[in-house]
């Protein structure tokens, strides 16, 4: 399998993980000059910009141990990018799901991950 086949359907995964916890999608691979967000989502009156990590074992590390800092400025300057283009003005926030194994089992969700 492709990594880019591996990485939607870990996207995939993490779609159907936020839309059974009441998030609705706005937006997947919202793609910009030297930007990428995985998935635009929203619940409540918040927008989550999600970054999708996915590890097929444990012997990379972690898939939320891969954010670092240079990861979050990445996703910071994505979000920004959306915020201006679709003029949002209401609360938003960074947040991840770590997906893993050849079941693509969501093993973590952090709503906010500054």
């Amino acid at each position: 399998m492709s990594t880019t086949s591996t990485g939607r359907k870990a996207e995939v995964a993490a779609r159907v993980y936020l839309e059974m916890r009441g998030y609705k999608i706005i937006e997947q691979n919202f793609r910009r000059s030297r930007c990428e967000i995985d998935i635009v989502a929203q619940k409540d009156d918040v927008i989550h910009f999600v970054e999708v990590k996915y590890r097929k074992d444990y012997g990379q590390g972690g898939g939320l141990e891969a954010i670092t800092a240079s990861k979050l400025r990445q996703m910071r300057y994505g979000a920004a990018v959306w915020v201006e283009e679709y003029k949002w003005n209401g609360e938003y926030v960074l947040s991840a799901v770590e997906i893993a194994g050849e079941e693509f089992s969501v093993m973590a969700f952090i709503e906010n991950v500054i």
